[in-house]
């Protein structure tokens, strides 16, 4: 090897070599096919409610209550807020493991995310629930 090659690259020699043995996550793509997946579910389930909602013959609370409170469109907000609540969880986790960089900082920003996730999927599946046990028919 060349004495260029070793000032160029350090002790390890090669570009290669700097980072052979560090290994991999293993977990990127399927990290991205979640996203791509809940993407989908979001657009589905968006779709379907923008769809169901203008073909309702009013907008007052009353015609939205009994809309919301149907097995339908409950069972496809309920959908909507997982899948929302889950792709942005996604979303957020990219952006914490690339920009905080301290370990204890990034296990904090990430429990805080989890924590704000599961919360408001759990508030928003809570309404959902309200209005279909509320006796609405």
């Amino acid at each position: 090897m060349s004495r260029s090659t070793l000032d160029r690259y350090g002790s390890k020699g090669t570009a290669i070599g700097q980072v052979r043995g560090l290994g991999s996550a293993h977990g990127g793509a399927h990290h991205w096919l979640q996203q791509r997946f809940t993407a989908i579910g979001n657009l589905v389930t968006v779709l379907f409610l923008a769809i169901s909602l203008a073909l309702l013959p009013g907008y007052d609370y009353a015609t939205m209550r009994d809309w919301a409170s149907g097995v339908i469109p409950a069972t496809a907000l309920a959908l909507m807020i997982v899948s929302v609540f889950w792709h942005a969880r996604l979303g957020m986790q990219v952006l914490v493991e690339d920009y905080v960089h301290t370990p204890g900082n990034k296990f904090a920003a990430i429990a805080l995310l989890n924590l704000a996730t599961i919360g408001g999927a759990a508030f928003g599946l809570f309404a959902i629930a309200r209005l279909v046990f509320s006796g609405a028919a």
